[in-house]
């Protein structure tokens, strides 16, 4: 190991804050704010009141704040596309935060759904969500679910490989059906985020080399079963300006160009992964910059080839839901570590941790975090937000200042876990995973319910039962 590659205790951008008990605006949902009794409110609701009556670990939703991120997103891409004559579609990346009521919520909003598996189509669906406005990704779609999306009339499946392509026209012949499907591709832009997150790169399991579009898009335009309607691009996630997106889409047009000699192409497809903010520092774009930019891309790229602009579609999760999640927990214990002859690390152990939120174990991310249940005038110290799981890297906030006098008993609160917090939450030591609470003008309600410790015994096969030999 390199000393480039040594974590360092203090990261270069954290800075120590003026007050410990400040909230960043960019980070916290839009409406969070201090009591005067020191206590957070979310939606209106103070936390200790959600805390007391839900119990803690517990992911905690801005109702409001997520129906208006959905409202503001397709307002962007609809005027965006509506100056170049041309019109947007917005799905909403349920992969993101996925329940009945928040497919309610957005749909409502006029966003459609993209799904990833069976799963979280049969969750859609429940919701009440329109088939032929989901779109199915994945890179390895079973027969069940490629039967199960011809059968409901999903509006598109996303193709990702020759394999599935024949395996989908079959399925869909003997149904007598046409199913409508975007290829998939690897522009090859490669997003400024972590390995993990950035998916238009070509040594990957996602998509078709750009190279391969044509052949791709000529087998599937034989298949009477199947029919094109355009390509797909990701180029991955938690991504900051358009600079990426434009470049991607300058590649994605030059191919939709060559696709249109032969027929039409009526939908080009540029995915989604817009940034939001986890720390102080994060400037991500905002939407309707994001929106103006990426069209504008795509319109200057279509008028240079002298080619009609398509019907655009985008997938943002993370900027719908991210910002209005937080996660609330309970201190345990504290621990002061000497981490360095100057330097005194504060170990915050709180009652989750990676079962919870598996981002920071993935892949490093960086979150912030505040007391929740009052304020202090300590001064600021140090701190590692840690969970309470058997790894040394269950750690919730890697660096952080909090007030010195943080103690058991405190509520704390970490922002901006709205988005992939819940979707990858697991049973890790068998620790049941928390309950989603969705808060509207002060009034909160479970929107997914909590695991208790029966529910995860109930799964276990050899526990004997009454009557039971």
């Amino acid at each position: 190991m390199s000393a480039s590659d040594v974590r360092p205790a203090v990261p270069e951008w954290l800075l120590v804050p003026d007050d410990a008990n400040a909230l960043v605006e960019a980070v916290w949902p839009p409406e969070a704010a201090r009591g005067d009794d020191g206590v957070l409110t979310i939606g209106g609701a103070p936390v200790t009141d959600l805390a007391q009556r839900f119990g803690t670990p517990l992911y905690v939703f801005d109702q409001d704040a997520v129906t208006a991120q959905a409202r503001r997103v397709r307002a962007a891409f609809d005027a965006a596309a509506e100056r170049h004559g041309t019109t947007a579609r917005v799905y909403y990346a349920s992969k993101a935060f996925l329940s009945t009521e928040v497919v309610r919520w957005v749909t409502a909003e006029g966003l459609a759904v993209d799904v990833a598996t069976g799963g979280e189509l049969a969750v859609a669906l429940a919701a009440g969500a329109d088939p032929a406005r989901i779109g199915l990704h994945g890179n390895n779609k079973s027969r069940l679910e490629l039967a199960r999306a011809v059968e409901l009339g999903v509006g598109s499946v996303i193709v990702d490989s020759l394999v599935e392509i024949d395996r989908l026209a079959e399925i869909a012949a003997e149904r007598g059906a046409v199913q409508p499907v975007l290829v998939r591709v690897n522009s090859g832009v490669h997003a400024e985020t972590h390995d993990f997150l950035a998916t238009a790169h070509e040594d990957q399991k996602f998509g078709f080399a750009l190279t391969d579009a044509d052949a791709v898009v000529a087998r599937i335009r034989e298949l009477p079963s199947l029919r094109f309607l355009g390509l797909h691009c990701h180029i991955g996630s938690q991504i900051f300006g358009t600079a990426g997106f434009a470049e991607s889409a300058s590649r994605l047009v030059e191919v939709h160009a060559r696709l249109l000699t032969a027929s039409e192409v009526p939908v080009l497809n540029l995915g989604g992964g817009f940034g939001i903010a986890y720390t102080s520092v994060d400037d991500p774009t905002d939407i309707e910059d994001l929106a103006d930019g990426i069209v504008d891309a795509v319109a200057r790229e279509c008028a240079e080839r002298g080619i009609p602009l398509p019907t655009l579609a985008f997938e943002p999760g993370r900027a719908i839901v991210g910002r209005a999640g937080i996660t609330l927990y309970e201190v345990g214990t504290t621990k002061a570590v000497r981490v360095a002859d100057d330097l005194t690390r504060l170990y915050v152990s709180v009652d989750g941790g990676m079962s919870d939120n598996a981002r920071p174990a993935l892949y490093g991310a960086a979150y912030s975090a505040r007391i929740a249940s009052r304020t202090s005038a300590e001064p600021a110290a140090l701190t590692r937000v840690v969970g309470r799981h058997c790894e040394s890297g269950d750690i919730v906030v890697d660096a952080e200042y909090l007030p010195g006098d943080v103690a058991p008993g405190d509520l704390l609160a970490v922002p901006a876990t709205g988005a992939y917090c819940f979707s990858l939450a697991s049973n890790y030591n068998y620790v049941p995973r928390p309950p989603v609470v969705a808060v509207s003008h002060g009034r909160a309600r479970v929107i997914v319910r909590g695991e208790t410790i029966d529910d995860l015994l109930a799964r276990d096969a050899g526990i004997l039962t009454e009557g039971a030999e």
